[in-house]
């Protein structure tokens, strides 16, 4: 069955091989008569740089991918994404966060509790519990807030919720163990859970391919799809490509870049099949 697939990368950085698997998995589970997307998710403007979107563009070509235009540049959509934050507060499930990450610790640190989620320690709900007039009182000082989900709230009257996962079946989603997750900050208008949730609604993804990495993270977004409203694609997590000391491939590490490979002499049909996906 055709299918409407992405590939979504960010650009802080030049792809490597594990990028290169990724793209390639997306574009082939698009099937015949599918479509295949790309995104650039460049929301966090202290990461991100445009020179990499064009590496992006280049090495994606030269590995012989072909995309359907146009390409979507999430920070061209800031709009549509405070259009879904908007929906959110307007349900009374959004509260401003003014602690920072010192605050925070320090919140956990008295409490002599460390209860841990996904992405580490959860917020501990210090502002929460705020009254409106106090809040009124730190937004008019200017104190920088993020703008957190009150999960309890969210969750209530959901019911079961679930995706369908082509490596690992039927999820029942338990985004309760993220805790009160930042949909916002000052600097950056909308967190990863919620830009990649309003964005596969927008261009109509039916399948989300993407790695094993980020499969804890599709438990927040069910539940952000459910809140707004959106179609839930099937989702295929897949496998991450290791190096030969059977770490994952990340930037940070200076893995192999395909700028490098190429370099090196490396033809676009070895670099695929140095990604395992031949043809």
């Amino acid at each position: 069955m055709p299918e409407t697939t992405r590939f979504a990368p960010s650009p802080t950085g030049y792809l490597h091989l594990g990028h290169a698997y990724s793209a390639l998995f997306a574009a082939r589970a698009a099937g015949p008569g599918g479509r295949f997307l790309l995104r650039i998710e460049d929301i966090d403007p202290t990461r991100c740089r445009p020179e990499y979107t064009t590496a992006i563009l280049e090495d994606l070509a030269w590995l012989g991918l072909r995309w359907e235009e146009s390409v979507r540049v999430q920070s061209e959509h800031f709009a549509d994404y405070r259009a879904a934050l908007d929906r959110l507060d307007g349900a009374g499930l959004l509260y401003p966060c003014f602690c920072t990450r010192a605050a925070i610790q320090a919140e956990i640190a008295r409490s002599g509790e460390a209860p841990h989620g996904p992405d580490g320690l959860l917020y501990p709900g210090t502002c929460r519990h705020l009254s409106p007039a106090e809040r009124a009182r730190c937004m008019a000082a200017g104190t920088p807030y993020a703008l957190r989900l009150d999960m309890a709230r969210a969750s209530a009257d959901l019911g079961d919720l679930a995706w369908s996962d082509g490596a690992r079946g039927e999820i029942q989603a338990t985004p309760q163990a993220f805790g009160d997750v930042v949909l916002a900050r000052k600097e950056t208008p909308a967190s990863y859970h919620l830009a990649v949730t309003v964005d596969d609604a927008l261009q109509g993804v039916t399948l989300v391919t993407r790695g094993e990495d980020l499969f804890a993270a599709t438990h927040v977004h069910r539940l952000l799809q459910a809140l707004l409203g959106l179609p839930t694609p099937r989702y295929h997590h897949h496998a991450l490509l290791l190096s030969a000391e059977g770490k994952r491939l990340a930037k940070r590490d200076r893995a192999a870049t395909l700028r490098d490979l190429r370099a090196a002499g490396k033809t676009a049909a070895e670099v695929r099949t140095m990604a395992g996906i031949k043809g």
